[in-house]
């Protein structure tokens, strides 16, 4: 049963998307320099970040935290 998350802007959008969209605003190199992780600066791609980002809680956070600054802030 999925629940209404009124207060989560995340709510409904895959990881996927949110670093979609912040690779076609930021680009891979702007990217990269916001938040210092290897996948995003050293041969990115969107296959090798989600990889990375799903299994590294602390990363996925920040590149979060990036999309709601970006995004809705």
């Amino acid at each position: 049963m999925m629940t209404n998350q009124p207060n989560n802007p995340l709510h409904g959008i895959t990881l996927k998307r949110l670093l979609e969209e912040l690779v076609d605003h930021y680009g891979w190199e702007a990217l990269g320099r916001e938040i210092n992780i290897r996948c995003f600066n050293s041969n990115p791609s969107i296959k090798s970040s989600l990889t990375f980002l799903r299994r590294t809680e602390w990363a996925r956070k920040e590149v979060e935290q990036l999309y709601l600054e970006t995004f809705f802030i």
